[in-house]
């Protein structure tokens, strides 16, 4: 078991964006997940958490949608987020180049 940076991403556009896919034969827990803000303006986002790779997501995927963040400012979550292999979580930013997000948890081999 390995604790770590599962994965950064500063939201490049409005769109899903993978914050972090479980590898291969490996399993994984994401323990928290910060967003900060880097805008002078308020900004929402979104989390979700993808089943398997070539999945779309619907609405039962979403832990977070279109929740607000105050300008400046940021918000961490404590999930405790259970993964298989090729699970992922998707992040999504209300605006291009305003929201980072980065998770934290461990990784399991298999």
């Amino acid at each position: 078991m390995a604790y770590k940076v599962l994965g950064r991403k500063a939201a490049a556009a409005t769109t899903e964006e993978e914050l972090y896919t479980v590898p291969s034969s490996s399993a994984a827990v994401v323990s928290s997940i910060v967003i900060a803000n880097r805008s002078a303006s308020a900004r929402t986002y979104r989390l979700s958490v993808k089943p398997t790779s070539g999945t779309t997501i619907a609405d039962e995927h979403y832990i977070a949608y279109d929740v607000a963040i105050a300008a400046n400012d940021s918000v961490a979550l404590t999930l405790g987020i259970t993964l298989a292999a090729g699970n992922s979580v998707r992040c999504y930013a209300s605006a291009a180049s305003s929201l980072t997000f980065t998770a934290f948890g461990s990784e399991l081999s298999a």
